[in-house]
């Protein structure tokens, strides 16, 4: 038996939020991460994860809009779906059909446009009135392709 396997099976492995035994809040393997008790992650295990989701969300987009090559629509527009994706998640960016549509055919005013008009668009929580400032970021950034 080694560490690792002797610490899961001691600690367990949860892979969701969690209140321990005293009530504080953990996650995986005995990962304290309530600040009452001086929890949290290390910024290398954020960046981990981030780059994890990243990697997650990149595949999810070129799985579902195969055609949203980078080297065709830009590297910024494709990383603006990306980042659609991770906050809506991948599910979420294909309620915008008449969005996904306008890019595909190039027409990147109408992007915009379906990207900030929630009426258009199938997505229940209405994305740009959730997150304004992030709405109107991204949507320019498939406008133009310009890192914004």
């Amino acid at each position: 038996m080694q560490l690792q396997d002797q610490l899961i099976r001691d600690d367990g492995i949860v892979l969701h939020a969690y209140q321990d035994s005293l009530g504080y809040w953990t996650i995986g393997v005995g990962q304290l991460i309530d600040k009452r008790r001086g929890g949290g992650i290390a910024l290398e295990e954020a960046m981990y994860l981030l780059e994890n989701k990243i990697r997650k969300h990149t595949k999810e987009v070129v799985d579902n809009l195969p055609w949203a090559d980078p080297l065709i629509i830009g590297a910024a527009r494709f990383a603006a779906l990306i980042n659609m994706s991770f906050q809506l998640g991948t599910a979420g960016l294909m309620k915008f059909p008449k969005m996904l549509a306008a890019l595909k055919a190039n027409d990147y005013e109408a992007v915009y446009k379906q990207a900030m008009d929630s009426n258009s668009n199938v997505i229940g929580d209405e994305w740009p009135e959730q997150t304004p400032a992030r709405a109107q970021r991204v949507a320019l950034q498939l406008k133009t392709n310009r890192w914004v």
